[in-house]
């Protein structure tokens, strides 16, 4: 139940006060005095306080409720104040809002006015333990996965994240073929070291080659391996990646580079265990887990004939994939921090920039830039401009078809009269991210 404690000498105004607020289904307690009111609130959980700024018959300072106020955000520093104050206290009451107060209403106040100051206040509040909840099961899951399974250092508070982790982790300990999909730069071979890491084989080597970066022609004999002579500049005989991970694990980066004569022989090995170095006509076997990453779409290559079915669902027994970054915005700032090692500090600009950056070169991209930084920043404070973000055509034009101008905000909020809820739907957006906007174009959450 949202409760709102009214706290004022005068019983007229928490009668009044109450049955406002009962109109609109929140409940509402009273006390009489400061005192009564920080007794009251050490008790009892309350939402929302409104309280007078003169206690006293014979004065007119404003400095009872200036005392009660700084008392309140003392003992409970997250719970909201609304002042109720007569012309001769604005002035104190403007300071009060200054230093935390949430907002202020002059008697005699609006009832609407100051319904909707206490539904935004109540809604705000809800989002903030909404989002306390969020973090701490967050915080859970995380320490939970680092507990059980070895993580490899990796850096993440998102719960995409702690999804694709909990999946990888999960398969490890099985034989099965892993294939781990996402965009370029997302860091696919940190998923994949730790899967190895909580494998049966964890004891063995892991092996990582990047089909896309080598020649057609040398594939074969970097998985492989080949016989001295087998091709032009093949002096001697040399191990393939197959051998070397022999009793571990071998990881086929952009497994979709793979020439489908190789596809034909990494087949044979998966489906025997058996292979032949390039130029050998001798059988060599390797018990070997292999795990396969891609950023392309297989299924479309299989239509193509660019590549083989039956390889797909080899290497396919179990799909991990890795979000995006801008998929899981919650890794944006503990990854800047950790790429930053203490070398600079984050403005609070720079975060700003970070959050709002679409990356569509992953965390690949987030290291780049923050390297950068710390080396411009010079050991001081990391500032936007430093960061060289430069706006992606396609990411950046989606985004600014997504998101609302100040005046759209503005016309949303006037149209609900004020309350965020019902701005918030009206505009596609959740509260959270209306109220992030409204913060953004210095908006006040008060109407």
């Amino acid at each position: 139940m949202r409760t709102v404690l009214i706290i004022d000498d005068n019983p007229a105004v928490g009668e009044a006060l109450t049955l406002a607020l009962s109109l609109n289904e929140i409940s509402a307690c009273t006390a009489a005095s400061p005192e009564q009111g920080l007794a009251l609130l050490a008790r009892e959980h309350v939402d929302v306080v409104i309280q007078d700024m003169n206690f006293t018959a014979d004065t007119t300072s404003g400095k009872e409720g200036e005392a009660l106020f700084r008392a309140i955000r003392e003992q409970h520093p997250d719970l909201p104040v609304v002042l109720l104050t007569a012309w001769t206290h604005l002035e104190t009451a403007v300071e009060l809002v200054k230093a935390g107060a949430a907002d202020y209403l002059a008697k005699p106040w609006d009832d609407n006015k100051l319904l909707t100051v206490v539904e935004n206040l109540l809604e705000l509040g809800e989002s903030t333990r909404e989002a306390t909840r969020a973090r701490r099961e967050q915080r859970r899951r995380r320490e939970a996965l680092r507990e059980k399974y070895d993580l490899d250092g990796l850096v993440f508070a998102s719960n995409g994240m702690a999804r694709t982790l909990e999946l990888a982790c999960q398969v490890a300990r099985s034989d099965v073929s892993v294939l781990i999909t996402g965009p370029n730069g997302s860091g696919k071979e940190r998923i994949a070291a730790i899967v190895h890491a909580n494998s049966a084989v964890k004891s063995g080597p892991f092996v990582a080659v990047n089909c896309g970066a080598l020649p057609g022609e040398l594939i074969e004999a970097e998985l492989f391996g080949a016989d001295a002579g087998a091709y032009t500049g093949a002096n001697k005989a040399r191990e393939g990646r197959f051998e070397l991970a022999d009793g571990g694990t071998l990881f086929l980066d952009e497994i979709g580079n793979l020439p489908l004569a190789g596809q034909m022989k990494l087949l044979r090995v998966l489906e025997t265990g058996q292979y032949e170095r390039l130029g050998s006509g001798r059988t060599r076997r390797a018990k070997v887990r292999v795990l396969s990453a891609t950023n392309a779409d297989l299924k479309a290559m299989i239509k193509a004939g660019t590549f083989r079915e039956d390889l797909y669902y080899r290497l396919n027994v179990i799909e991990v994939n890795l979000p995006p970054l801008a998929e899981r915005s919650d890794d944006i700032l503990p990854l800047a921090e950790h790429f930053l090692a203490g070398r600079a500090q984050l403005g609070d600009a720079a975060r700003e920039a970070l959050l709002d950056y679409p990356w569509p070169g992953n965390v690949r991209e987030l290291k780049n830039a923050i390297e950068r930084a710390a080396l411009l920043a010079g050991g001081g404070t990391v500032v936007p401009e430093l960061l060289n973000l430069a706006p992606h055509p396609t990411t950046a034009a989606a985004r600014s078809l997504d998101e609302p101008s100040r005046e759209a905000v503005e016309a949303a909020l006037r149209g609900a009269d004020g309350v965020v809820s019902r701005a918030a739907q009206d505009l596609g957006l959740s509260r959270q991210a209306l109220y992030r906007r409204m913060q953004r174009y210095g908006l006040d959450v008060s109407p």
